[in-house]
């Protein structure tokens, strides 16, 4: 990082936004402190730039034509841990609630000056200088999990899962390998008011261990920490 916060290595942004006006502003502001970019006018084609191409930091506008960007972010988060930064024109305390809840890294609301989200986005990229996104694809030559295009397949066959038994093996596969903590599977499959619903978890992954035939007392994939959470075993 250089004395100016330029980035020593350009980082590359994603906009999201539909407006024109928008999507150039910060394209000028962007590159004149030295960023790369990439511009989407739709949550479809963002996904897919986000998917394809990658990303060091998403700016994400709420307002798209095709689909709310609540949507967007919730679908991006189940593949991917890339910082976003929401634009929203709503700056009730609720909203900016929902929008963090929603997977949101920080949030700026429009009008904006292009200095303080120049500052908060170096913030979330050094925070996240880290290595980036593991792939979005698991496979180990019976079980494939595609995050990006949402495909589950077992020993070459499609598998139909439901809403949130897929939810939680994305949330499993974004983190193979490691313990996913009770608390968090609940907030992320079922909000912030579940937490202690664990039941709910119980029967889901009952559920999902049936349909892959994981059996619980030898695992292949889903294994159980007892009192804490669940792991994806990655071999």
């Amino acid at each position: 990082m250089s004395e100016s916060g330029t980035p020593a290595l350009a980082a590359r942004i994603l906009v999201v936004d539909d407006e024109p006006q928008i999507r150039k502003f910060l394209d000028i502001g962007l590159r004149a402190q030295g960023y790369r970019v990439e511009s989407a006018d739709s949550g479809a084609a963002g996904l897919a730039a986000l998917a394809t191409q990658g990303a060091d930091l998403v700016i994400l506008d709420l307002g798209l034509p095709d689909r709310d960007g609540l949507d967007v972010l919730a679908e991006l988060r189940e593949w991917s841990s890339t910082p976003v930064i929401v634009l929203t024109v709503r700056a009730g305390e609720a909203e900016k609630v929902r929008v963090l809840d929603a997977g949101a890294n920080d949030y700026v609301t429009k009008p904006f000056g292009v200095q303080e989200l120049m500052a908060r986005i170096r913030v979330l990229l050094r925070a996240h200088a880290a290595p980036a996104d593991a792939s979005p694809l698991f496979d180990d030559g019976v079980l494939r999990v595609d995050l990006a295009r949402r495909d589950v397949a077992l020993n070459g066959e499609p598998l139909t899962l439901s809403r949130k038994e897929y939810a939680l093996l994305a949330l499993l596969v974004r983190n193979a390998g490691r313990v996913v903590t009770q608390p968090q599977l609940l907030r992320e499959i079922w909000g912030p008011t579940h937490q202690e619903d664990t039941h709910y978890l119980r029967i889901l992954v009952g559920k999902l261990r049936q349909k892959l035939g994981d059996d619980p007392l030898a695992p292949r994939w889903i294994a159980t920490e007892p009192g804490v959470g669940l792991r994806l075993l990655a071999r």
